[in-house]
């Protein structure tokens, strides 16, 4: 089953990650001042995966990746794949169990994770 999995990061903002099956981010969020906010957008997010769009993008090294659009706002920015079969499988695994995905909050710990 997939997380969302709320950490603070170096600068002292928060951020929610969705993590697959096997511990590999999907994708990562913006960053957030406050970490109710960051909560709240997490929590609403898992209510609108089946919902939400998926950008898809390629960079100028050959990478792909996407954004996830809620509403007309970007919330979250996937991490780099090589190939599109591999981005259309990371958004066919957030559509699948992203409204199941629990939500664990890691922000509240001494150990900051590196972004």
């Amino acid at each position: 089953m997939a997380s969302l999995v709320i950490t603070k990061r170096f600068s002292g903002d928060y951020k929610f990650e969705l993590t697959s099956r096997k511990g590999k981010t999907i994708f990562t969020s913006n960053a957030y001042e406050l970490r109710m906010d960051c909560e709240a957008d997490a929590e609403h997010l898992r209510s609108v995966f089946e919902t939400c769009s998926f950008v898809k993008f390629k960079t100028s090294k050959g990478k792909f990746f996407f954004r996830v659009v809620v509403e007309g706002a970007v919330m979250a920015t996937s991490r780099k794949y090589s190939t599109e079969l591999m981005v259309e499988k990371g958004i066919t695994e957030i559509v699948k169990y992203g409204a199941k995905a629990e939500i664990l909050d890691f922000s509240n710990n001494d150990f900051v994770f590196p972004e």
